[in-house]
């Protein structure tokens, strides 16, 4: 009415100032402000508020309802028309606003959930998604219990009004049950049969609340046909009751919250079926590789030994010296391989820590090449190292083993008289050891698979070296890798970080 009045005013000046014809059209102001601010019903209220005034204050005879003239009959009835009619599309415009505004805040909300979700942390992700629908919609309290395949549910809470909060848990556990019949939502459900969790809450007889309030609105959180919860959301005491927007709006978030669950749910799954799968292969290998390299070497021991116990044969200086020899390069072996199995475990478990110092990688390559050569000595070994060579900053055994492990797979695997070649480069940001053989290289359908645990373990050894020499240059931020020469032989290189070197060192 206000609008209406205004607009009066303001016809009463126009007609006072000009003689126009028109300005019963002015209230067509009011028709929209009424239908932008308050919608439909206030906006044909306007229109028929419009007209009554239009008659009363300048239709002759004025300060009255009574129309003289038939033409002023037409008059009105267009600007009755017009102002309903424009209030209405006013009012739907508004209304189209109003969707549009809440299909975004929706969308948001959305958006939010599925990003809380991919996040790690269902507890608190789920804690995050509460605080936001308690503060979209003005809640007082919100809880949310999730099943999980452990002996407790995941149970949270948003907002700090225990009046809200215990309405919340009364709803969750009206029937004294959340869960029953379906799969944790965030674990493996293998052989794992349903169960039904009970929700423990306090006392309400402070409170003396009723069963049932309207101030509470439930929400299950189900995916592929299995409840994996339940949302329990509280009004504040003098906030109106959830509207059909604010349902559909929980039910998405439900729906998608349940979705994210089961998608972790399946992640989890596989994660854990990849494990297994990678657990029994390594344990198959093991068991082959070990069953023979464990007895190789114990059969050559215990029948060495056995010789030189035996009292009724002479044996002599230079046959005791063999077997003492042989006794001693197989226990080397079996020392190896148990090292090997030991150093494959702390690779696979992650707690290898390389303990880096500043060494000079040139007397290190140096070192290795002098033990291996007195072992085989029937390949000759090059080196080519850099004439000026700075300290780098890595675990001296460690990669000391990675060029030991290298070294002898390129001898194990070329024929005696191969010569053997390693180089290292010194560039900027790291240093590259190349270790490169003339023999006949490696079959295309092995270089993907080279660095695989028990991989080579047919050939020589127990195929762990080269798996051990890959874990000990990536935990050392490096890389390693494969490739065959195109004028014959293979070429296995490694990459180190050179670090920034202090200056006492540089």
């Amino acid at each position: 009415m206000l609008f209406v009045a205004a607009c009066t005013c303001f016809v009463a000046l126009v007609l006072e100032a000009a003689d126009v014809s028109n300005a019963s059209m002015l209230y067509l102001f009011a028709v929209l402000a009424s239908a932008a601010l308050f919608g439909s019903g206030p906006a044909m209220c306007a229109a028929l508020a419009s007209i009554l005034a239009y008659n009363f204050f300048f239709v002759p005879p004025r300060y009255t309802l009574t129309v003289a003239d038939n033409d002023e009959w037409i008059a009105l009835g267009l600007l009755l028309i017009s102002a309903l009619i424009t209030g209405q599309l006013a009012a739907l415009m508004r209304e189209r606003g109003k969707q549009a505004r809440r299909r975004e805040k929706e969308a948001v909300i959305l958006y939010d959930v599925v990003r809380l979700m991919a996040e790690p942390g269902v507890r608190q992700a789920i804690s995050a998604i509460l605080k936001r629908l308690r503060q979209e919609l003005g809640l007082a309290g919100a809880l949310a219990v999730v099943g999980t395949d452990g002996s407790q549910p995941i149970i949270e809470t948003a907002g700090d009004d225990q009046e809200a909060i215990i309405l919340a848990q009364e709803a969750v556990s009206r029937p004294e049950i959340i869960l029953g019949g379906g799969r944790g939502a965030t674990g493996s459900n293998r052989a794992v049969p349903g169960r039904w969790i009970r929700v423990v809450r306090p006392s309400t007889r402070q409170f003396a609340l009723p069963r049932r309030n309207t101030r509470v609105r439930t929400v299950p959180i189900e995916a592929e046909g299995a409840r994996l919860g339940i949302i329990a959301l509280v009004t504040k005491p003098d906030a109106p009751t959830f509207s059909g927007a604010d349902t559909r709006l929980l039910s998405t978030v439900a729906h998608q919250l349940g979705r994210a669950l089961e998608r972790q749910r399946l992640q989890l799954e596989a994660a854990e079926a990849e494990a297994l799968r990678r657990t029994d292969e390594l344990r198959a290998a093991l068991l082959n590789a070990v069953s023979h390299d464990l007895r190789t070497p114990l059969s050559s021991i215990l029948a060495a030994a056995g010789s030189l116990l035996q009292a009724d044969v002479h044996w002599s200086e230079e046959d005791r010296r063999a077997y003492a020899e042989s006794i001693v390069r197989e226990a080397e072996r079996l020392d190896r391989l148990v090292g090997n199995l030991l150093d494959l475990s702390r690779i696979e478990s992650g707690t290898i820590r390389p303990e880096k110092a500043w060494y000079d990688l040139g007397s290190l390559i140096n070192e290795v090449v002098g033990r291996v050569i007195r072992r085989n000595a029937d390949h000759p070994v090059a080196v080519d190292l850099p004439d000026q060579s700075a300290p780098l900053f890595f675990d001296y055994v460690e990669i000391e083993q990675v060029i030991s492990n290298l070294l002898e797979n390129a001898l194990a695997h070329t024929p005696p008289g191969t010569q053997v070649r390693i180089t290292a480069l010194l560039g900027e940001n790291a240093v590259q050891v190349d270790v490169s053989d003339n023999g006949p290289g490696v079959a295309p359908a092995a270089l993907p698979h080279v660095f695989t645990p028990f991989y080579g373990s047919g050939v020589n050894g127990n195929g762990l070296g080269l798996s051990i020499a890959r874990g000990l240059v990536e935990a050392h931020g490096g890389r390693i890798w494969v490739q065959n020469k195109p004028e014959g032989g293979a070429r296995f290189a490694f990459t180190l970080p050179v670090g920034q070197r202090p200056a006492a060192v540089a």
